[in-house]
């Protein structure tokens, strides 16, 4: 199992000055996943145990929003549900169960406060492992409490250090910090059994939902008693009500150890018990060893060689936290709550939810379609029922509901590339009517969608309108970030352009790939700042530029632009190269704005420290730069930009300054995870490959981190990207490749190339001087929507 053992100061020591050591590959894949990584500085993961694309997930909770934090000093609870690397503050907890000794006063109310309760805990011994995590706990005279996971159930065994009465606390009035919790209840069933209800509310300011669950322990409690905000009674056998403490204590003689396993459903009680009955009776060794099998499947999907031990274990976390995401969402028997609140049922194929679509379409999409196609297909089949049941696509679908959070519209070039990967085979007619309706209109004011609010000036003068008091659904609205909202339609439409032309649509596939240059309509050629001239600006109702009450515009301001500025932005144009370039003054301007975007002179000097100093100023700190910000996801992909202008071995410098940032440390995620989104983006530019441009199934390539890597597709074929001397400690460029033994002189591959089963053998340097390769006519891909 992979320990957490004095990586923080290894974590201090930039890449670039680290002297590479081979590393034998581990016996055990697993061991190079450490489930500690971005538990700290807001990367927002969790280190406890879940299934891959689990619907409960058992965890720590700590003092912070999303749970578990390295530098806590006490556990709270161990909850049953999590996302990885969100950035709101709703995010589960919810069933939280705490071991415990000792007496304590039912009378007081404070006594089942889980921030009193909570105990000290030690790094010494924790483990997090795919599908397993132990701590001890010092408080209570020591508990050891070991935690595993099937799809659809938590399990945790605790063990007690003393001999004598031991009490298992569950908690369903609280859950992580921020996590409001407006009712719920506690039912005692029998001597080995509770269950009960949560209604919490949802991510980002959503609406609250239900989550029912289902508890039995190993062992039998031999006295108990439930508790409510005004204290606890002994041998009551149930709570019930609205917000605040609520939960029930369990007390065993002597247990020695004691195992719950717990299954929650979005169904109803009998959800959850079919849940816990088809998954839960077996014992705690018996479903790690089924769990960690099955994680041992999901990440030997990929074998890297070469590199240091930290390089792998970075790689692995990160293909890890890929695969958590999205969450089972139907029960056993394959029912589900859908958008209309309804109860349907996924026969043959799996729901899916939890869907950070604005996060996930730039590249973890692409990775599961990629490594599970089948898993793809009912993604996408997920998607379309949530349109059948709630009229409109969503955007940041969390549980059955759409939250409106983010701006743009992801959930096209999400669904594109899934119709480019074939995971919509069958049902391309379905989608891209859902797609274009999406695209052209707007839902009704009744509807609980947003959609592209935007749309009525975006369809008549090609702009969405930069507006901060017009009225939204949900925590935002596109004219609220009028430009970005813009880029993004824009590239949208562009991929929407490529499905319609090869589903033979050409009218409406010319009509959108005319959309798909509205980035210039924002195009301001009078702008000018740090000596280039010419950046997108947002325009108000009517079309005139906006212009800030307090100055001047400024592409460093944040008006109008969503988490980012003009400078980041202005990238987001991958679609229209050509025409980007020629806005920006030519080639050689281009170039000379990329680097300064990127500091390039400066991080050929020192890599580590410029993405440090000059790219990274905080998690959240979106506004007021001028330079790239690997943190956040509206440029994730401008690295790729040198490529697609010309210069692709600045593209292999850039990423490999940028994989700095990721280290095998709790702090070792740049800025929040985004359900395994900034995971994605890592595995892809470790591998060479990166899908750039939405909807054209071309990957970009870059200098692989890894000597060799092999990628096991599910139809038996591989793809071999071999790069004999890779070494991820110092900047190497591109100097040749060959693709199944033939010399190529292109910076792509498509997709087609790849699931055929492919090998790429890519010739690296040091030298930049001698990464001439894929510089001449055709080495990069054409834009599609040019």
């Amino acid at each position: 199992m992979k320990k957490l053992v004095a990586v923080l100061a290894a974590a201090l020591v930039p890449a670039a000055v680290v002297t590479p050591v081979a590393a034998a590959a581990p016996v055990d894949v697993l061991d190079s996943v450490n489930t500690f990584i971005g538990t700290q500085d807001e990367g927002n993961t969790f280190p406890g145990a879940s299934a891959p694309f689990g619907m409960t997930q058992v965890s720590p909770i700590g003092s912070h929003y999303a749970g578990y934090q390295y530098t806590d000093t006490a556990i709270r609870g161990f909850g049953h549900f999590f996302l990885s690397g969100a950035g709101c503050w709703e995010q589960g907890g919810l069933v939280s169960t705490l071991p415990r000794t000792g007496t304590f006063d039912p009378a007081n109310p404070s006594t089942f406060d889980q921030t009193k309760y909570a105990s000290p805990y030690t790094h010494d011994g924790e483990v997090g492992s795919p599908g397993y995590y132990k701590v001890h706990l010092t408080g209570y005279g020591g508990i050891d409490v070991e935690t595993t996971a099937t799809t659809r159930t938590g399990v945790e065994r605790y063990t007690f250090d003393q001999s004598g009465p031991a009490q298992v606390f569950v908690n369903t009035g609280q859950a992580n910090d921020k996590e409001p919790v407006s009712g719920s209840s506690i039912r005692i069933v029998d001597n080995r059994t509770v269950e009960g209800t949560v209604e919490s509310q949802a991510f980002c300011g959503g609406k609250p939902y239900t989550t029912y669950f289902r508890t039995t322990f190993d062992k039998p409690f031999t006295s108990y008693g439930t508790w409510s905000p005004t204290g606890g009674t002994p041998g009551s056998k149930e709570s019930a009500g609205g917000a605040g403490l609520r939960g029930a204590w369990l007390s065993f003689d002597n247990p020695g150890s004691v195992t719950a396993s717990t299954a929650i459903s979005y169904v109803d009680a009998d959800g959850a018990r079919r849940n816990l009955a088809a998954e839960g009776n077996r014992s705690f060794d018996k479903v790690k060893a089924a769990t960690v099998n099955t994680w041992r499947k999901e990440l030997s999907t990929i074998d890297v060689s070469g590199g240091t031990n930290d390089n792998r274990t970075v790689f692995y976390t990160s293909l890890y936290h890929t695969l958590l995401q999205p969450l089972t969402g139907n029960d056993v028997d394959g029912r589900y709550r859908g958008f209309d609140n309804q109860i349907h049922r996924a026969v043959g194929w799996t729901y899916y939810q939890y869907f950070s679509l604005w996060d996930t379409y730039r590249s973890q999409n692409q990775l599961i379609a990629l490594l599970r196609p089948d898993r793809a297909r009912d993604i996408a089949q997920s998607i379309l029922a949530i349109h059948d049941q709630g009229g409109w696509l969503p955007r940041w679908a969390y549980a059955n509901q759409e939250t409106n959070t983010m701006t743009g519209d992801p959930v096209t070039p999400y669904l594109v590339d899934l119709w480019r990967f074939g995971a919509l085979r069958g049902l391309e007619g379905k989608a891209y009517q859902a797609l274009l309706q999406n695209s052209t209109q707007i839902p009704p004011a009744d509807s609980p969608f947003q959609g592209r609010s935007g749309n009525e000036s975006y369809q008549a003068n090609g702009f969405v309108q930069y507006d901060p008091n017009f009225p939204k659904k949900g925590q935002d609205t596109d004219p609220n970030h009028g430009a970005s909202a813009t880029l993004e339609y824009a590239l949208a439409d562009c991929s929407l352009s490529i499905m319609a032309r090869g589903l033979g649509k050409t009218q409406d596939a010319n009509a959108l790939a005319a959309k798909g240059q509205n980035y210039r309509v924002l195009w301001d050629s009078t702008v000018s700042d740090r000596g280039f001239t010419g950046f997108p600006r947002p325009k108000v109702e009517g079309g005139a530029w906006f212009t800030p009450a307090d100055g001047p515009y400024t592409p460093e301001g944040q008006d109008g632009f969503h988490e980012g500025t003009a400078w980041q932005y202005q990238w987001l144009t991958q679609q229209d190269i050509p025409g980007l370039v020629q806005r920006m003054g030519g080639q050689q301007a281009t170039t000379a704005r990329l680097d300064d975007f990127f500091a390039y002179s400066d991080l050929l000097a020192d890599p580590a420290k410029t993405v440090r100093e000059e790219w990274v100023t905080g998690p959240y700190n979106y506004y007021n730069q001028f330079r790239y910000n690997p943190n956040n996801e509206p440029d994730l992909h401008s690295p790729w930009m040198y490529t697609l202008v010309g210069q692709p071995w600045k593209t292999s410098a850039v990423v490999r300054a940028a994989h700095t940032l990721f280290t095998n440390a709790p702090n070792g995620v740049t800025g929040n995870d985004d359900l395994g989104e900034m995971s994605a983006w890592y595995v892809f530019s470790s591998l060479g490959l990166y899908p750039a441009v939405p909807g054209t199934g071309q990957f970009v390539l870059s200098a692989p981190q890894f000597a060799k890597t092999v990628v096991h597709l599910e139809n038996g074929r591989d793809i071999v990207l071999k790069a004999g001397g890779a070494d991820a400690s110092q900047l190497q460029y591109v100097q040749g490749l060959r693709v199944n033994g033939v010399q190529s002189d292109r910076a792509y591959v498509s997709l087609e190339q790849l699931t055929r089963g492919s090998t790429l053998d890519f010739r690296l340097t040091a030298d930049a001087a001698k990464a001439t390769w894929a510089t001449g006519p055709g080495g990069a891909p054409p834009s599609p929507c040019a």
